[in-house]
């Protein structure tokens, strides 16, 4: 199983992290024992001290597929969640300086809690989403996929271009803006629409 993410894929969070749009998807990986479920808590690792949350939404795989067109995309996903993609922000900015891989800074272990998911039928459409993420009852990010650079069926057709796609394998859209830290006893829920998918704690 493959976690496909995308970074910088929302405009406002382009501008919030100084950062120009991108001219294709910027592309990365996580393993799969970064993949936290059931809403068990995520303990602060210790080898960072500015631990983020980036709320995002999370599409399923469905059937396999390579070189997918994006008029065929949504084909190939059949369930959707809210995830938060954890980044250790002190090493993926040394790393980044450095002109280095910043795999560490995203793909440690718990670094990808992921939501219940539900049927994409349920969502409905793709590109007018609704989402958000509640820290403690407040509303730290709060955005609509209309407001990504890449939709989720680019997204699909260019990353099927370079990695076949196998049932299960999960793609991580992008976060919108409002990142930021997170502290012990944190308790994070990210809503779809106004569906609760997703409710754990920072310890």
């Amino acid at each position: 199983m493959k976690i496909i993410c995308i970074g910088m894929n929302y405009r406002r969070h382009a501008i919030e992290m100084g950062r120009p749009f991108p001219s294709e998807p910027v592309v990365f990986m996580k393993p799969d024992s970064s993949i936290l479920k059931k809403n068990k808590p995520f303990f602060l690792p210790d080898f960072s001290s500015e631990i983020h949350y980036e709320v995002e939404v999370v599409v399923k795989i469905s059937k396999l597929g390579k070189s997918i067109s994006p008029k065929f995309a949504p084909r190939y996903y059949d369930e959707i969640t809210t995830g938060i993609d954890i980044t250790a922000r002190d090493l993926q900015t040394r790393l980044s300086k450095s002109m280095l891989p910043w795999e560490i800074s995203k793909g440690f272990d718990g670094a990808a809690p992921l939501g219940r998911f539900i049927p994409v039928s349920l969502a409905g459409d793709m590109g007018n989403l609704d989402f958000r993420l509640e820290i403690n009852d407040k509303i730290v990010q709060q955005s609509n996929t209309s407001d990504m650079i890449f939709g989720i069926n680019e997204i699909v057709s260019y990353v099927s271009g370079f990695f076949t796609l196998k049932t299960g394998d999960l793609i991580f859209t992008g976060t919108p803006s409002g990142v930021g830290p997170l502290r012990r006893n944190d308790h994070l829920v990210a809503y779809l629409k106004d569906l609760p998918l997703l409710d754990f704690m920072i310890k």
